[in-house]
């Protein structure tokens, strides 16, 4: 079966890339809703792939339609999943995401875009998680209305906020992350504001199953960018709500309000680019007050006199941990929706209650080749929390363990990208177990391999 996937992919793909590798269109991004090929407007030529991106319906041009997609499979492996606390698997498993999207324009006032998903795992020796399967399912579908420098989208939709470190649309898992939303948008040549009420879909496995549950995770806010700022360049300014009855952290489970106000200065100067944010959270878990932070600088430098111009980067961050059990404050910080990916595919540790140190490298091999390779200690913030997944749910406890230091995780990738619809990626981990993982749970060390395709259209 792996072998028919793969192929299947290569097959289709290799059709695509010999019938428009000649076109001029931009690259896709991350949020397909905000590609435009209106430009094709001006394109007298036909052909199958320009109107499959661009056919006009009605009198005028601007009144168009736009099909697209994604194929992506994925194979992964551990030896030793969660330290070795889960089911050995000695096959690894499957997973295959399937993203169909189309898009209508009715001018430049109005707009729909739909978007359908069917995604399976297979081999897995655990039942599916929330990240894993959707046999079928609406992802996105949402209508735009534009008045001048306001746009108002209401309906299903994803998000993607600043670094994507509170608010991402979860790249990493099989079923990215979507809610039913209403936000308010201004956008000028240098700012930008986006205002927004919104409730998380929770993806299910069956078919048309999706949904909020009751009565689900609520977010809301104003996420604000500035750009060309004297000496700062580009700062992000934003307050975030949440509001879950299910919160869960070491110190107890239930009902969870808690209010983030965060800044962001990022952008870059000569070979050097910077990144760093800084965020206090507080509200109410329980009984219990919050108070919790997080603080985080990446710097890249790229190497201009070396060949192919490689890029380090150094990364750090503290995010604070509960100070003491069963007291009236909790101090746990919540990443809220983050990138399920948020250290590397892996996956195998969340950002909560950690200190961390993050040197990488970016290597252009040529031919459209990138190597990379990153190295990160882990530590425990506090000694009296625990440690918790990418999902924001608590691992192993921080009760009767006193060791701060968690392991050290060494990766590495390789990714071929000869156009913009084609990638391909092999991806490695290794994660050394320190002394609290042995004191927590089995605290063996972890091996992790993945091999991505991915087919864009």
């Amino acid at each position: 079966m792996k072998k028919a996937v793969i192929t299947l992919l290569l097959l289709v793909s290799s059709g695509f890339l010999q019938k428009t590798a000649a076109q001029d269109f931009p690259a896709f991004k991350s949020l397909r809703f905000n590609e435009d090929y209106s430009f094709l407007q001006n394109d007298s030529s036909e052909y199958w792939y320009k109107n499959l991106k661009y056919k006009r319906f009605g009198k005028k041009q601007a009144y168009f339609r736009s099909f697209g997609g994604e194929l992506r499979w994925q194979y992964q492996f551990y030896k030793n999943e969660e330290w070795g606390d889960a089911p050995p698997d000695d096959d690894g498993f499957l997973y295959l995401r399937n993203l169909f999207h189309a898009d209508v324009h009715f001018g430049k006032k109005a707009r729909l875009f739909a978007q359908m998903k069917s995604n399976f795992m297979a081999g897995r020796p655990q039942p599916p998680r929330q990240i894993d399967e959707n046999q079928l399912g609406l992802h996105q579908f949402f209508g735009d209305f534009s008045f001048g420098k306001w746009l108002l989208r209401a309906g299903r939709q994803e998000f993607l906020l600043g670094s994507q470190r509170l608010v991402a649309v979860r790249e990493g898992p099989n079923n990215r992350q979507t809610f039913d939303a209403a936000r308010l948008v201004r956008e000028t040549a240098r700012f930008r504001a986006d205002a927004f009420v919104a409730r998380a879909v929770t993806d299910r496995p069956g078919i048309f199953d999706d949904g909020v549950v009751p009565p689900g995770a609520s977010l809301w806010g104003l996420y604000t960018v500035t750009n060309q700022v004297r000496f700062l360049k580009n700062v992000d300014l934003y307050y975030l709500g949440f509001y879950t009855e299910n919160g869960v952290f070491d110190d107890g489970r239930g009902r969870e309000r808690r209010h983030s106000f965060g800044t962001r200065i990022w952008g870059k100067g000569g070979a050097w680019q910077y990144d760093g944010e800084a965020v206090y959270q507080f509200g109410d878990f329980l009984d219990k007050k919050i108070s919790a932070y997080t603080a985080s600088l990446h710097l890249r430098y790229t190497l201009a006199g070396v060949k192919n111009q490689p890029v380090l980067g150094l990364k750090t961050e503290i995010i604070s941990g509960d100070q003491a059990h069963d007291d009236a404050a909790l101090q746990t910080f919540n990443p809220l929706f983050p990138r399920g990916a948020y250290f590397g595919l892996a996956a195998l540790i969340g950002p909560a209650n950690l200190l961390d140190l993050h040197p990488s490298i970016e290597w252009p091999l040529g031919r459209n080749w990138v190597l990379g390779a990153d190295y990160d200690v882990f530590w425990r913030h506090s000694l009296a929390d625990g440690i918790y997944g990418p999902n924001v749910r608590p691992i192993y406890s921080g009760r009767n363990t006193f060791a701060r230091h968690i392991g050290n995780q060494l990766g590495a990738n390789l990714a071929w990208e000869p156009n913009r619809h084609f990638n391909l990626q092999l991806e490695g981990t290794w994660f050394a177990a320190g002394p609290y993982l042995r004191e927590a749970g089995a605290g063996k060390d972890v091996f992790f391999a993945a091999v991505t395709v991915q087919f864009k259209y």
